[in-house]
This record gives structure tokens, C-alpha cells and sequence, in this order.
């Protein structure tokens, strides 16, 4: 048997008489290149079938990225939404992370409520947010909607292991993109975190326009 946790539904279950569950996740946060994403992943609880919860969906850290692609084509097609959105490096320059997190946040609820169901549920109060982390980087953007924030839910909870995993594969396939376009800094291995050879790439040939320029104080005056 592995090891590996697997998420469960349990706490979507618990958070009280919803129907809609809009499981939240960031990524991209720490990296030093590229956009922040966020992911927005709708469980429906009133018609969800457990049986068919992909088998392979996992913490997207613990998912390879094979595994992480082939969730993501059972994901878009399994329950009745999902969105990712994004800010860019100059947005995250001019606004900071937080805000920019908030940002990209708005942006994929506005993806979802553009489906006529999830609105109306939105103005029936049948929707409940579940967001990962500690702190509810959303309590200035989100006042429709209850938010509950759980640490390790992208570990333990379905619905944030889902928006986590979109949002990961959507931002990957973007920074391979880029890839093409900045072929200096090798996105495509990486994906704009700061590893050594991109820090190294950074002091060969300087920041691009898709790097936070803010970021790299430090990288670029140490040596």
C-alpha cells in the first residue's frame, strides 16, 4: 500500500449545509519568473459520485509531472467548473504578492460565475470557499462567499488538490511557452523558481520582461 496520502471529501462534508464546494490554491508564489496562478476547482457534493474521484489526484507536490498531466485531462471534464487565474511579474512588482495572489483569485471566480448555475448558487448561498494555507488572502476581495482556510488542504482535501493541480499543469505549460520566448533561462526546467542555473543565468544575461525584477535584489548583488 503507498504511503502517499490520498485526499478524501471529508472536509468539504463538514463545512455545513453547502451544495458547491470552490476548493482554492495558489502556485507560483515563490518563484522569481513568470505569473502567479491561482486554481478554482467547483465540487459538487450533492451529485458527486467518491467512486470517481480520479485515483491518481494527490497533493500536486507529491505528483510527478506525468501524473500531474494526466490528472489534469480527468480533472476538466469531472465536475462542473474550474478556472485558473493569473498576474503577471509587473503586476506582482507594482502590487506585491499578496495583492496579487488576491488578484489572480478574483480573476478565476470571475471565470466561474460566468457559468449561469454557479452564479445563481453564488446568490443562493450554496457555495462555501475552502482555501489552503494559514491566512485567508482573500478576506479583502471575497465577501459573498464564506471562506474557510485549512492548512495541508491541497494534501487532505479534494477539491484544493484539484485546483491545485490545474493550476500547477496550466502554469507549467505556460512557463514551457515561455521557454521558447526566453530561451536564455531555460523556464521550461525549472519553471521560473530560483535555481542555481537560473540564478546563474540571471547574473550572465540580466532579468527579462517576464521576471519580478523586484525579487532579484538580492540574487544579482551577491556573488
Amino acid at each position: 500500500m503507498s504511503s502517499k496520502p490520498y485526499p478524501t471529501t471529508e472536509v468539504e462534508r463538514s463545512l455545513g449545509n453547502y451544495r458547491y464546494i470552490f476548493g482554492i490554491d495558489e502556485v507560483g508564489r515563490g518563484a522569481v519568473a513568470g505569473p502567479v496562478a491561482v486554481g478554482a476547482f467547483v465540487l459538487d457534493l450533492k451529485t458527486l459520485d467518491v467512486g470517481k474521484i480520479p485515483t491518481k489526484l494527490q497533493d500536486s507536490k507529491l505528483m510527478t509531472e506525468k501524473a500531474r498531466e494526466a490528472v489534469f485531462e480527468e480533472l476538466v471534464t469531472w465536475q462542473p467548473g474550474y478556472a485558473v487565474g493569473m498576474v503577471e511579474a509587473s503586476e506582482i512588482d507594482s502590487h506585491g504578492i499578496v495583492a496579487s495572489l488576491a488578484q489572480s483569485a478574483v480573476r478565476a471566480l470571475q471565470k466561474l460565475a460566468e457559468n449561469e448555475i454557479i452564479q445563481q448558487a453564488i446568490a443562493d448561498k450554496q457555495v462555501h470557499i475552502l482555501l489552503d494555507g494559514t491566512h485567508n488572502w482573500l478576506e479583502n476581495v471575497v465577501s459573498r462567499i464564506p471562506v474557510t482556510v485549512r492548512a495541508k488542504a491541497d494534501r487532505d482535501c479534494v477539491s484544493v488538490a484539484a485546483a491545485a493541480c490545474l493550476a500547477k499543469v496550466t502554469r507549467d505549460r505556460l512557463m514551457v511557452e515561455m521557454s521558447a520566448r526566453y530561451p536564455n533561462y531555460q523556464l521550461d526546467g525549472h519553471k521560473g523558481y530560483a535555481s542555481a542555473s537560473h540564478i546563474e543565468a540571471l547574473r550572465e544575461f540580466g532579468p527579462s520582461g517576464i521576471h519580478r525584477v523586484s525579487w532579484l535584489t538580492k540574487i544579482l548583488s551577491s556573488e
